[in-house]
């Protein structure tokens, strides 16, 4: 396991000073249905039947309602302490899967979100071609994902305009049930050398047990067998890796993106974390699905799972560096910038050293506290390129933001 330098700073006021968390896996759109997957549609409920309720919803969106959908994400994300975002945008056409009259409509307006908010994006744009690895043609729900290859390269293209020191553009590979081997190839080779690459794999166990049995081997294995996997790759979920994957994975320098909250939620499993941070291997949390937006709930989940499976306390703690929060919060730092695309972090969340939460906190205690102490919202502050978006706990466009998100939830719902 890495050991990493205390990112805290202290003030004469009692406050504290953190660099911004980046977000490495988000599905704007997926914020409006938290919650709503709560009943049981089967007595064998799993991802797949929480799947069809995610349809269900994505068909209802447009432009203008996933504008107000993302740009209440992105708030909550500031005054929870991320500061950037990885947006995994699979949303691109019309419901029917015909595209806009502007090819990058749903792009676009999550980039404005992300201006309008102050939030730093990585917009990871999504290949998704087929249904299964089969090559089962995208069903009805699944059309407005489509691309062929071409279509997809000329989107990257276009977005790239928008490049500024606050926004780039990646690309996200949907899964490897999504995404033919020559297309993936071909889309790969067809990148700039900078940008990252984000892939959904690995998430659940019949995925692992259809790619075996369709294409020889298990996601991953198969993933580092087939394609150059280096440190601009960032594996989302990779919850079921077997001890070879583990190592595969960690020699490779990539990223393994762990969703705590929402894995949980959809019943995944949890992450082989001891093993793979035993085996130097880079990680980073992301909220997913949205059904939680708190760096804290994620990290503080991702330490609570393994103290459930081995039975024992602080289990990111280790030799000369015993602090479980510096060791998650630190990880979660190291991975950001390969995961990101942004060489350098200039965000900074500063935490309330008045409230009963961190009274009294050190240098050495305050991360462990702000992680394990509960729920309380302790962000005070949050600065992105010199600019105050967050004060006293508030975005600063924190009512007007929320009057869209509530209009916009009522005409999804409608």
């Amino acid at each position: 396991m890495m050991t990493y330098p205390s990112p805290v700073k202290a003030f004469g006021n009692g406050d504290w000073s953190l660099p911004g968390i980046a977000n490495l896996h988000s599905h704007a759109f997926q914020r409006a249905m938290a919650g709503l997957a709560e009943h049981q549609t089967d007595p064998a409920d799993s991802f797949w039947t929480w799947r069809e309720v995610m349809y269900g919803l994505a068909q209802k969106f447009t432009p203008e309602l996933l504008h107000a959908v993302a740009s209440q994400l992105y708030v909550e994300m500031l005054e929870s302490g991320y500061t950037h975002v990885c947006e995994f945008h699979y949303l691109h056409h019309e419901a029917d899967g015909r595209p806009h009259a502007n090819a990058s409509a749903m792009s676009d307006v999550l980039i404005q979100a992300a201006r309008e908010t102050g939030i730093g994006m990585t917009l990871l744009p999504v290949l998704y071609m087929q249904g299964g690895f089969d090559g089962r043609a995208l069903n009805a729900r699944q059309a407005r994902f489509g691309h062929s290859v071409d279509a997809y390269l000329k989107l990257l293209q276009n977005l790239r305009v928008h490049e500024t020191d606050n926004v780039r553009i990646g690309c996200a590979l949907h899964s490897l049930r999504a995404v033919p081997e020559a297309a993936m190839r071909e889309v790969v080779a067809a990148l700039p050398d900078n940008a990252p690459i984000h892939i959904h794999i690995s998430e659940q166990l019949p995925e692992v047990e259809e790619c075996v049995a369709l294409r020889g081997a298990r996601p991953v294995a198969w993933l580092l067998d087939h394609a150059e996997v280096n440190p601009r790759w960032t594996l989302v979920h990779a919850t079921h890796l077997d001890d070879s994957e583990i190592q595969g994975v960690a020699r490779s320098g990539a990223t393994v993106a762990i969703c705590t909250t929402t894995e949980g939620n959809l019943g995944d499993g949890l992450f082989p974390f001891g093993a793979y941070v035993s085996a130097g291997g880079a990680w980073g949390v992301g909220s997913d699905s949205h059904i939680s937006v708190s760096p804290v709930e994620e990290l503080r989940w991702l330490e609570y799972g393994q103290r459930l499976i081995t039975h024992r306390r602080n289990v990111a703690s280790q030799a000369g560096a015993p602090s479980t929060g510096l060791n998650l919060l630190g990880a979660t730092y190291a991975s950001a910038a390969a995961s990101t695309g942004f060489p350098e972090n200039r965000a900074e969340v500063i935490l309330s050293g008045d409230l009963p939460t961190l009274v009294g906190a050190t240098e050495e205690n305050v991360v462990d506290r702000w992680i394990f102490s509960g729920n309380v919202p302790c962000v005070r502050e949050v600065v992105v390129d010199g600019v105050r978006w967050v004060e006293s706990g508030r975005h600063r466009n924190h009512d007007s933001v929320a009057a869209g998100y509530n209009q916009a939830i009522k005409t999804l719902l409608a």
